[in-house]
């Protein structure tokens, strides 16, 4: 299972975002099929998959070094869309400099993929 914001289930659907990126520990595998989410399906009311993706891709990555070919893949027209929306996502105050500083450097997950 991954979870994405309602915001990219078009994207995802249409092909136009193949890439994702993650915090946290490497929890996904090449070549393994997951279910995308916009809300657990054991939440409240559950939650039915809008898409399967195939798992093409993990590799370690820092938010600084991402591309306009990076944010491409994640559905945005470029670099600052993309880690605008990644700090909204991930709750990252853009307007306190140490905390945007820490998470252009925090060691993040770049999963691309294909929808299955």
């Amino acid at each position: 299972m991954i979870l994405f914001k309602p915001e990219h289930v078009s994207m995802i659907q249409s092909g136009r975002k193949t890439e994702t990126r993650r915090r946290g520990k490497k929890r996904w595998k090449v070549g393994a099929i997951h279910a995308c989410y916009t809300k657990p399906p054991f939440a409240r009311g559950g939650a039915e998959p809008f898409a399967k993706v195939r798992i093409l891709i993990v590799k370690p990555t820092e938010l600084w070094k991402a591309t306009p070919e990076d944010a491409f893949r994640e559905g945005y027209g470029d670099v600052a869309s993309f880690v605008s929306a990644y700090c909204r996502i991930n709750r990252i105050d853009t307007g306190d400099n140490l905390a945007f500083g820490e998470a252009l450097y925090e060691p993040i997950w770049a999963i691309r993929f294909e929808v299955a």
